[in-house]
């Protein structure tokens, strides 16, 4: 179905279906105000306004709750058996426990299920994201939960308008790579914030394989004009990794001035760093 189909569904079905890709009947009312949509770039560009300008924390929250609670492993491969998040399917019987229990955790500390758009990341890196998560306070996460929640909502858009065209879908404004000059490899497994200047965390994530975090903020999110900072906890890094490092974090300050791609990479050693803007 494409765009043009969508507008020709009654608007109670559409309604439905559009509530279906988020689970928060504000944002459903909201969006539903613009219908019919002119494009698909219309659509995402309305659901991403109202959802950041116009939901409060009540409404992030009425969408957690439309996504299955895990509650034991049995439900928590139930949930991650559908494509969104595959990549747990090869998961460990002891990995799929650690992250039961670690759901358990986390929704007696928040008050909602965990929420991670787990497409491409496998098990250990969402069960690491999940433990990392897990020491934050609650309005941080909460932060970071709707941002994850509205990547999640892109790719049901994506998957109900699946007849589009969605070349013109801008992936995250930020990215990162982190590279051990020490070794010449990849820096993995490293915990980075993205913090405002006033240190509202905006985005959280773990570098993967490559040393790389393509996806920190959904497509088509474009951070307002301001001084941001990327924090990487290389202290853990180099612990893990039995080496003995100087810096416990670095933290990267940064202006973004417009809505081009941002690439803040990091070039890291026991006993240096150093940053630029990259491509």
């Amino acid at each position: 179905m494409n765009v043009l189909e969508f507008n020709k569904l009654d608007s109670n079905v559409a309604e439905k279906e559009l509530f279906s890709c988020c689970g928060s009947q504000k944002w459903t009312s909201f969006l539903m105000k613009h219908f019919p949509f002119s494009s698909a770039e219309d659509l995402v560009s309305k659901a991403t306004d109202i959802w950041y300008n116009k939901c409060l924390a009540d409404d992030w929250r009425a969408s957690f709750s439309h996504h299955p609670k895990i509650g034991d492993t049995s439900s928590l491969k139930k949930k991650y058996a559908g494509d969104e998040q595959s990549s747990v399917k090869s998961a460990s019987a002891s990995t799929i426990e650690s992250l039961a229990k670690a759901n358990e955790d986390y929704e007696n500390k928040f008050g909602f299920i965990f929420i991670v758009c787990a497409s491409r990341k496998s098990a250990e890196e969402m069960l690491r994201l999940l433990k990392d998560r897990l020491s934050n306070n609650t309005h941080d996460e909460m932060n970071i939960a709707m941002g994850e929640q509205h990547k999640i909502t892109i790719i049901r858009l994506k998957k109900l308008l699946d007849s589009e065209n969605w070349n013109w879908l801008k992936p995250s404004q930020l990215t990162t790579h982190v590279l051990d000059t020490s070794i010449g490899k990849p820096g993995k497994d490293i915990t980075i914030k993205l913090q405002s200047a006033i240190g509202a965390v905006i985005a959280q994530g773990v570098t993967n394989s490559d040393g790389r975090i393509g996806d920190l903020l959904p497509p088509e999110r474009t951070l307002a004009s301001g001084n941001y900072s990327i924090i990487f906890d290389t202290g853990t890094y180099f612990a893990s990794n039995n080496i003995k490092g100087f810096y416990p974090e670095v933290d990267i300050q940064f202006t973004v001035t417009d809505d081009t791609h941002y690439h803040v990479p990091l070039l890291i050693n026991p006993f240096g760093y150093s940053t630029y803007r990259g491509s």
